[in-house]
């Protein structure tokens, strides 16, 4: 998967907030592949993942759960908010 990191501390944005940029900015790229589907997610601040529980195996191991599960459904995107404080993963719709 292609990683896209922003920084945006200096906005302050919240998980929300940033969850709406990332969807924007995921549509804009794989807009060629007929726009984007978040598969996964994670929010440091509150150490929730979406799905929940994907984590639960990969202690110790190289990939977070909530990566390798969008890895293995055809996710191409991530978009990583200030090193990993809230990252989201998107396939496109054209898979």
């Amino acid at each position: 998967m292609k990683t896209l990191h922003m920084n945006a501390d200096q906005l302050g944005l919240n998980f929300d907030q940033s969850l709406k940029l990332a969807n924007a900015t995921a549509d804009h790229v794989l807009q060629k592949q007929g726009g984007s589907m978040l598969l996964s997610f994670y929010d440091r601040d509150r150490d929730l993942e979406s799905p929940n529980g994907v984590s639960e195996c990969h202690v110790n191991c190289a990939i977070p759960g909530w990566q390798d599960y969008a890895e293995n459904r055809g996710g191409a995107l991530i978009v990583n908010f200030e090193q990993g404080r809230f990252v989201f993963c998107y396939r496109p719709l054209d898979f």
